[in-house]
């Protein structure tokens, strides 16, 4: 799959080194990894404010639809339109639904039909995957 923002391996971890990235980010968005449940920086945040990819900065989530879903890793209900685009994952031994990043395909987390609003989805993210921005700054 070819997405708009394109570099190499040793590009974007120079860009997540630049950034101030935490460890993890390179191997999770390039590589999906996963970070361990309840150790992300954005679980229990709840600042107003949005979301964008840690990689290339588009805008993925706004505040209002965080919650907690108690699964350890930020989620939410609703994701900007067309920020994100789902891929079948069929790792470990199971069938998921993938998220990556619509501008630079770095892998997000997964979304899972379960959420308790009306929309009925849980957006089950990694938080180093995810850059917060406060409308302030």
């Amino acid at each position: 799959m070819s997405f708009p923002v394109q570099k190499s391996d040793q590009e974007w971890q120079e860009l997540l080194r630049d950034k101030g990235a935490e460890p993890a980010a390179f191997q999770v968005t390039r590589h999906a990894a996963t970070e361990r449940p309840f150790t992300g920086k954005y679980e229990q945040f709840w600042a107003d404010g949005s979301y964008h990819c840690v990689c290339c900065g588009a805008k993925l989530f706004d505040s209002h639809t965080k919650f907690d879903a108690g699964c350890g890793w930020p989620s939410f209900d609703q994701a900007v339109p067309g920020a994100i685009t789902n891929i079948v994952d069929r790792t470990h031994g199971m069938v998921r639904t993938e998220t990556v990043c619509s501008g630079c395909g770095a892998h997000l987390g997964h979304v899972f039909p379960d959420g308790p609003t009306d929309t009925g989805l849980r957006y089950c993210m990694n938080s180093a995957s995810l850059d917060f921005q406060n409308p302030e700054s």
